[in-house]
């Protein structure tokens, strides 16, 4: 059974509905101890100053932002604790938007929405927004820290997605802009018959990390006593030569995949 981490209430003019926020994501990336060879206990890191070597207290390092080189702002925890939002149980709506209609790359992380007691008014509203093909834009304020995101409806139920701040969301206006010939009228079509060709739906399986599942697989190993043979991951190699040959490749290579 999922936990919830947060609750609150998804707030539009005078209606509120009780909502429970859980995570949509796990972090599931390998971790290892740091272990001292010669004996095989856990190694400690500690704050050292560079200048005379001695561990440094937790106590008395300050936290100090780079101006320029070598000058720092000095920020007190008590002056920090003054800046941070007012806290609140308020997811509020400040608009609806068509769906779809944010960037993926402004998405930051998922969360599921689930009632907080009665659910006539939780299911009411995603109905609303199934229906009307709308997402709803949001603030709040979680764990010291306000913000944005976007609530939408999946199937019967609701999931609210964290938006990044514009500062972190590069503009793809600002990229440079590639340099090359245009494709002949040959290359167009081998293209668009190679997109044809690989039309499917999404199978998120096919996308494990292999590299912790080997990862994973070694540790069961050596843990059992057993020394496996380690393999390189293959790589598939990618075509070289004109683009239409690559193209032409790729196309013959799909076919025979799907025939096979």
């Amino acid at each position: 059974m999922a936990r919830a981490i947060w609750k609150g209430s998804i707030e539009f003019g005078d209606i509120a509905v009780p909502v429970k926020l859980y995570s949509a994501v796990q972090d599931r990336q390998i971790r290892f101890h740091l272990l001292h060879e010669r004996d095989g206990s856990r190694i400690r890191q500690r704050m050292i100053n560079p200048e005379t070597g001695d561990e440094v207290p937790a106590a008395q390092a300050l936290r100090g932002y780079p101006v320029e080189p070598g000058v720092f702002v000095i920020l007190k925890p008590e002056e920090l604790e003054q800046l941070e939002p007012k806290p609140s149980r308020s997811i509020e709506v400040t608009r609806c938007i068509p769906a779809g209609g944010i960037d993926p790359q402004w998405y930051d992380r998922p969360y599921y929405l689930g009632p907080d007691g009665s659910a006539e008014a939780y299911f009411a509203l995603a109905t609303a927004l199934r229906q009307k093909k709308r997402e709803a834009i949001v603030r709040w304020v979680m764990r010291k820290r306000r913000y944005a995101g976007a609530v939408r409806a999946q199937g019967d139920h609701l999931v609210l997605f964290a938006l990044l701040d514009p500062a972190e969301v590069i503009d793809a206006g600002r990229l440079e802009v590639p340099e090359g010939r245009s494709m002949d009228a040959r290359e167009l079509a081998l293209g668009e018959q190679l997109v044809s060709a690989l039309a499917g739906d999404f199978d998120p399986t096919e996308f494990r990390d292999d590299y912790r599942e080997r990862v994973l697989g070694l540790i069961d190993a050596k843990a059992k006593g057993k020394a496996p043979k380690l393999k390189p991951a293959h790589l598939r190699q990618t075509g070289k030569g004109p683009l239409r040959s690559a193209l032409a490749a790729s196309l013959r290579q799909i076919k025979e995949q799907k025939s096979a």
